[in-house]
């Protein structure tokens, strides 16, 4: 399946996908830790709208509603990174 077939069947913008090849590949290529990809499953959209659902595979949850910090977002990120 070429790209653009992916992209589009994905609904992914090429140019998104590109980004993140490149960035893999540089990390590969200096020699760094590889990104770990994840699965991913986009479920229908709520009611409400506005979420965000992370389920970890030890079976914790992270939500963000509408109107929330994302400063407090990207420390919680940081925090796990490192854990």
């Amino acid at each position: 399946m070429s790209r653009e077939d992916f992209c589009k069947q994905k609904d992914v913008p090429v140019k998104t996908l590109a980004g993140y090849l490149g960035r893999y590949r540089r990390q590969a290529a200096a020699g760094g830790e590889p990104q770990r990809w994840v699965a991913v499953e986009v479920a229908g959209q709520s009611s409400s709208g506005g979420e965000l659902s992370v389920v970890l595979s030890s079976g914790r949850r992270i939500e963000v509603k509408r109107g929330f910090d994302p400063g407090t977002l990207r420390q919680l990120v940081a925090v796990l990174e490192t854990a």
